[in-house]
């Protein structure tokens, strides 16, 4: 009997900011191709270049290189590879984002520009001759906790988006001295580079390869620790071999071999990091939170002027409009004159370029929509952590805060607040409240979790049970709304009663009825349709207090919120324990 041979399998990473113009037909391309040749990982395209993630058997990860390179674009294409053992990825995946390395702030182009480089090899030749410069770690804080450079100064960063606001922390002292920036592979500091240069920092080097390269070049010359890397090896040696670092599942953590041994760390369940319990260490987490949370809220992420960028695709519909015609044809209730005016102050770009009216555009691209020295209105973020496992987040929302960016909001929201305090995992909202309205929300901590629990809201499985404030006395005590609601907005975001909508249905319970001739009503949804209480609620002649899109204009109670609607409770199964859960928060001020 004839054993089979395994393959050796190579690791390769790369990028190259390079314009490209034709990233549908490109994506397709790079998609089949990998898929021809059984290779995984992640593939990145934007207009500003490529980025690269792949493994597989070796042979044809030199073929897919091989051929990548017939492309002009990309002939010099420098790649890092590495060996392993087994696949570190679990699919391929090929993505056109609006950019490879995600920055958000304009003017920064590496294809064009970036801070001069420093091999390997001379890096080690300064340290070994003690030259004075100051290393500079630009990688997010756990990466830094797991190994870096002796001596180096972490930037200080839970997401490489904070990066700019970092820099101004920076002392002053450095803009006048040697910086030699440096991060996993090297792309980072392509763009952290030019902006610290723009920022006047004087004389700025990266480490051309990253740590990946000095491994590669030099070993652990001067190098304390492993290096995160973003697959299923987690972290690599300077001999580029995987260690026995680990990575949590619930909150993406790495896990030293040193906190595998703890008790709090389970395989596929949870590590030190994010352990909450028994009660004591619950509390400990959630007061965590709250001081991660003072941190990031004071100021308010959108307090501080910056360039709001906002994107617009061009769908198929528009290939080959020219760009007034585009965004006259998708938005044009804003009016020709408000985009003309608008291409004339170079507020539309494309590829970082200004976008003339007349240039012709294609489907698939993105233009973005500047505003410059965006200051987000204020909002409240007095947000309260009530409980918090491996599993699930649940927090009790402050009114006004919006959830998710859109309009006016962006930094100023409930995502991006949480992402900040959370990071590096990311909250996933198994559900969504308007910005106006309070109370419980939850939040999944992995795909898997928000597999388990977000058909729960769509099956209308989950109780819930809202408070509001409403017009008038109703009849009865208790009492049904069973009208069908319009499935898109008609106007200003705003739903309708429709025969031919979407079958809803909401009762209601009277808790008190008051002199002023308002009462405090129980909504108890069993569907869960955009605005159901509020329309409901209109519907029957009691519309809520404050409601702007479905209340008289009346004012809403004195020093009270805009909406008189609270989520007060939520019961579900909980996606881990699959026991059946509660939480409650109390009654608002407005309702006595």
């Amino acid at each position: 009997m004839t054993a089979t041979v395994r393959e050796p399998i190579t690791n390769i990473a790369a990028y190259k900011f390079v314009h490209l113009d034709d990233l549908p037909e490109l994506r397709e391309r790079l998609r089949r191709r990998c898929r021809d040749l059984g290779l995984k990982g992640t593939i990145l395209l934007a207009t500003e270049g490529l980025n690269l993630f792949v493994a597989g058997e070796a042979r044809k990860i030199e073929t897919f290189v091989d051929e990548l390179r017939t492309d002009p674009r990309f002939t010099d294409l420098d790649v890092k590879r590495s060996p392993g053992e087994y696949q570190p990825f679990h699919r391929m995946l090929v993505r056109v984002k609006h950019e490879i390395i995600a920055f958000g702030v304009d003017g920064i182009e590496p294809e064009h520009r970036t801070s001069p480089k420093l091999s390997a090899r001379d890096l080690k030749t300064w340290l070994d001759e003690g030259r004075p410069l100051t290393l500079l770690d630009v990688r997010n804080n756990f990466e830094v906790e797991l190994g870096t450079f002796d001596g180096a100064v972490p930037i200080g960063v839970e997401n490489f988006r904070d990066f700019p606001d970092a820099v101004g922390a920076l002392p002053a002292a450095l803009k006048k001295q040697p910086v030699v920036m440096f991060c996993t592979g090297g792309i980072r500091c392509e763009k952290a580079g030019p902006f610290m240069e723009r920022e006047g920092f004087g004389e700025v080097y990266q480490l051309d390869g990253g740590i990946l390269k000095y491994f590669e070049e030099c070993g652990d010359a001067h190098y304390s620790g492993d290096c995160f890397v973003f697959d299923r090896r987690v972290t690599l040696d300077a001999s580029l071999s995987e260690t026995d670092t680990e990575q949590c599942f619930a909150c993406q953590a790495p896990v030293t071999v040193e906190q595998q041994a703890s008790p709090r760390y389970v395989v596929g369940e949870y590590c030190p990091r994010c352990y909450s319990q028994p009660d004591e260490v619950l509390e400990t987490r959630l007061a965590e939170r709250r001081e991660r949370l003072k941190e990031v809220t004071a100021p308010l992420p959108g307090a501080q002027p910056y360039t709001n960028v906002r994107p617009i695709n061009v769908p198929q519909r528009c290939d080959r409009y020219t760009a007034l015609d585009a965004l006259d044809h998708l938005l044009p209730h804003k009016g020709r004159a408000f985009w003309r005016e608008l291409f004339q102050a170079g507020h539309l770009q494309r590829n970082g370029a200004p976008l003339a009216a007349d240039a012709e555009v294609r489907a698939g691209q993105r233009i973005d929509h500047l505003l410059p020295d965006t200051v987000e209105p204020d909002v409240d973020p007095d947000i309260e952590f009530l409980f918090e496992d491996s599993a699930i987040l649940v927090i009790a929302k402050p009114a006004p805060l919006p959830m998710h960016p859109g309009g006016r909001f962006n930094r100023n929201t409930l995502s991006h607040i949480l992402g900040r305090v959370l990071s590096p995992a990311v909250p996933r909202p198994a559900h969504r409240l308007d910005a106006h309205t309070s109370g419980v929300v939850v939040f999944t901590k992995s795909r898997r979790y928000a597999a388990a629990l977000q058909p729960q809201f769509e099956r209308g499985q989950v109780e819930k049970t809202y408070l509001a404030r409403v017009h008038g006395h109703p009849d009865s005590d208790a009492f049904e709304c069973t009208a069908p609601i319009t499935k898109r907005a008609i106007h200003g975001g705003a739903r309708a009663i429709d025969p031919a909508g979407l079958p809803s249905h909401t009762r209601f319970e009277v808790v008190t009825r008051h002199q002023d001739g308002t009462a405090i009503v129980k909504a108890l949804p069993r569907t869960g349709r955009t605005h159901q209480i509020r329309l409901h609620l209109q519907h029957l002649g009691h519309p809520i207090l404050g409601d702007p899109l479905y209340g008289p204009k009346a004012p809403a109670p004195a020093n009270g919120p805009t909406l008189c609607l609270h989520a007060q409770r939520l019961e579900f199964v909980h996606p881990k324990t699959r026991e059946r859960v509660a939480f409650e928060v109390p009654a608002p001020t407005w309702a006595p």
